[in-house]
């Protein structure tokens, strides 16, 4: 079989759907996949109308069947779809009714094999059940989890089945290539191509790298791990990271001093001190290494704990910068540092170093509990907190929740509102 790309339109609106699929398919895309959100969103009227503006592209409804298997697919069928998807999860009777209705209306079936634990015994077992296509799937959340890649089995479970096999999860125009030679047939690429702002150059940049079986380098919908964090964080705002904990993290009342367009990253070291009391802060910068952040629980107190000395005292030891839940002081001399700080208040006056308090305990500073290790994130916006644990799984779901708003923002240029685009009216939430 000819390597096949095929675009994943998982999105929300169908209108947006059948714009960038135009897109995509001028990029290249073979063939067009009407992903699972759009289906749950805008049901099978997707398929018809995506059949009815590519009469000559494959189309894929990914129903992720599980259940009523010849039902299902006799309406993904009837509406348009040339191949549906159902899950491997699913019973054998459940796959065999899916193969038997898609043969009654000419479509074919592919299993999709997120989620199972055996894939070669399973994809072996689809293929004795009729199934056309077998798909190893790595989901977006365990992609934003920094989950693994499917190449580690692909290799496996292409010389089990003698039928195509697709792949999908997190592809780029630089790992294309690799599943290719793993054994891939069908490539199946969603973020890389749907969230950029050339979605057709995009698309033309994976099908040159599979055309020509070599990596073409490309930072859009890079997965991050854990040792790229500094960089993913870099790429975020902090709106778009709130977007991603859904809110939570938001420190209340520290308000940014820092020129226009500053960013601060890095991970928290934790100061605990009384009012007025500077001694832990400024001791604490001692015990920093390169890439920390200083977050000083002050007990919000107008008495200032931090100035410009301090500031160049962590510029020597590689401190990103502070965050204060209380007064900092010496702006102006701080501003012309470009150092990054946080507070709640500007003052003029310091108290003394009575050394009071500790370092690296946990703390709660503008409302927020924070640990030393947990990543800081600050800019024009203000400044949230990242559990540790999470900071992988939440630098990739901000940096998606980012490249999703390129993505709007470039429709909006073309012409369009923020209401048009995302139609609110239609999606209104009704009580």
């Amino acid at each position: 079989m000819k390597p096949v790309l095929q675009v994943a339109l998982d999105l929300m609106h169908l209108k947006r759907a059948v714009d960038i699929a135009k897109e995509a398919v001028e990029g290249g895309a073979d063939w067009i996949e009407a992903g699972t959100p759009l289906l749950k969103s805008e049901g099978a009227e997707a398929l018809r109308v995506l059949k009815r503006t590519f009469p000559d592209r494959v189309i894929i409804a990914d129903m992720k069947t599980m259940d009523v298997g010849g039902f299902e697919v006799e309406i993904a069928a009837k509406a348009g779809a040339d191949v549906v998807s159902v899950l491997g999860l699913a019973d054998d009777d459940t796959i065999s009714e899916a193969v038997l209705t898609a043969r009654q209306y000419g479509a074919k079936i592919m299993v999709d094999l997120i989620g199972v634990t055996d894939r070669v015994t399973r994809a072996q077992r689809a293929e004795e059940l009729g199934a056309s296509y077998v798909c190893l799937h790595v989901g977006i959340d365990e992609q934003m989890r920094g989950g693994g890649s499917p190449v580690e089995i692909l290799g496996k479970v292409a010389a089990a089945v003698s039928i195509p096999v697709a792949v999908a999860g997190g592809i780029t125009s630089e790992t294309a290539p690799l599943l290719l030679d793993a054994g891939a047939s069908i490539i199946i690429v969603g973020g890389s191509i749907i969230k950029t702002e050339d979605v057709a150059g995009a698309a033309r940049q994976v099908k040159q790298s599979m055309r020509e079986r070599r990596s073409i380098s490309s930072v859009t919908s890079r997965k991050y791990g854990a040792e790229e964090l500094f960089e993913a964080f870099a790429r975020a705002s902090t709106c778009n990271i709130a977007d991603a904990q859904h809110k939570s993290g938001v420190m209340k009342g520290i308000v940014p001093r820092i020129e226009r367009g500053a960013k601060m990253v890095g991970r928290a070291l934790t100061v605990q001190t009384t009012k007025g009391d500077w001694a832990k802060p400024v001791e604490a910068i001692d015990r920093a290494v390169d890439g920390d952040v200083l977050v000083i629980d002050a007990g919000s107190s107008d008495i200032a704990v931090f100035g410009e000395l301090a500031a160049w005292s962590c510029r020597t030891k590689g401190v990103r910068g502070v965050v204060i839940d209380g007064a900092v002081r010496d702006l102006d001399g701080i501003y012309a540092m470009g150092f990054p700080a946080f507070s709640r208040y500007i003052a003029p006056n310091a108290g003394e170093p009575k050394g009071y308090g500790g370092i690296g305990h946990e703390i709660i500073c503008g409302g927020q509990p924070v640990r030393t290790g947990d990543w800081i994130v600050g800019d024009d916006s203000g400044v949230i907190v990242i559990p540790q644990e999470r900071a992988v799984e939440i630098a990739n779901r901000a940096v998606d929740v980012a490249e999703r708003e390129d993505r709007i923002r470039e429709e909006i240029k073309r012409g369009g509102t923020l209401s048009r685009v995302q139609e609110l009216e239609k999606w209104e939430q009704i009580r």
